[in-house]
């Protein structure tokens, strides 16, 4: 998460989720071991919850599976992990302005 051009590491993934953590039942195991349909019941639990607790402006949908979804809801919109890179360089850059 980024506020007021700093760098808040969150690890929100790790929070406890039903049986284990998010990152448990939003990652590509899960997806393989469930079927895409549950996968996919997860992934947007999982940006509802995010977007109470946190109350971001914009949520960045990252990763290989992004791509998969059916729709990407509002509030969203789909990147890939190399969005993290280019964003964290970015807050270094002496122009940057967010």
């Amino acid at each position: 998460m980024v506020v007021n051009k700093t760098i808040i590491p969150l690890e929100a993934g790790h929070l406890p989720y039903k049986k284990g953590t998010f990152e448990n039942y939003v990652g590509k195991e899960f997806l393989n071991k469930s079927g895409s349909k549950k996968w996919e019941k997860h992934v947007y639990n999982c940006i509802e919850k995010f977007s109470h607790v946190f109350q971001p402006d914009d949520i960045l949908l990252g990763g290989g599976n992004s791509k998969l979804l059916s729709y990407v809801p509002e509030g969203c919109r789909l990147g890939t992990n190399q969005n993290a890179f280019k964003g964290g360089f970015r807050l270094w850059e002496e122009d940057f302005n967010i």
